[in-house]
């Protein structure tokens, strides 16, 4: 009983947590908001400077990847170990591939002058600097939780091979599982706001 409670407050924890993470981007996307209202043509003109693309590869990535952990936690329940192995593996090799679309597509932008202090947005209009601005913010600070995302996942595996997660004993594998759902669907939203701006 008292080990069931454990379970059931580590799960409240991270759910408490997560809507703090909720509330950090949900103030960057009005703030988003508010400079798209103020400049609306400098965004969109922004926006057609970034590879579709590479957003649209990436969506499909953190898709799968959620399907993955998703699998992984069923399988757990079903205590089929082989399988959640596995789809902690894809969502790991997911993971990765992003941060090196998300690299490839960073350092093609630095060699064309277009990232935050550089000559070109400096002498361009204000409104793009600013949403080049907020696009280095919040894709990096989405990268940055990509990789601790990365990080409970890998954990989590660790933890499923050493038998230390369970069928009767799995919070850690869902509070990681939660948490990268959350970072997956901030993406959902981060891609349409900066790639499919119009």
């Amino acid at each position: 009983m008292s080990s069931h409670s454990d379970e059931s407050g580590k799960k409240l924890g991270m759910w408490l947590f997560l809507y703090t993470e909720i509330f950090l981007f949900g103030g960057l996307f009005v703030l988003y908001a508010v400079y798209f209202a103020r400049y609306t043509s400098e965004f969109v003109a922004g926006g057609k400077e970034l590879d579709q693309l590479f957003g649209v590869v990436n969506t499909v990535i953190l898709l799968i990847s959620s399907f993955a952990v998703a699998a992984s936690i069923t399988a757990v329940q079903r205590n089929q170990q082989k399988r959640t192995l596995a789809g902690l593996g894809v969502a790991l090799i997911c993971g990765l591939v992003f941060l090196i679309n998300k690299y490839f597509e960073w350092s093609h932008k630095v060699a064309n002058d277009i990232f935050p202090g550089s000559e070109k947005l400096a002498e361009g209009p204000e409104g793009q600097n600013i949403f080049f601005g907020l696009y280095y913010m919040i894709t990096g600070l989405h990268s940055i939780h990509i990789i601790i995302g990365m990080v409970l996942l890998l954990v989590s595996l660790v933890c499923v091979k050493i038998e230390k997660i369970t069928p009767t004993r799995f919070a850690l594998l869902e509070n990681s599982g939660l948490y990268w759902h959350l970072v997956d669907l901030i993406w959902i939203f981060v891609f349409p706001l900066f790639y499919l701006v119009v």
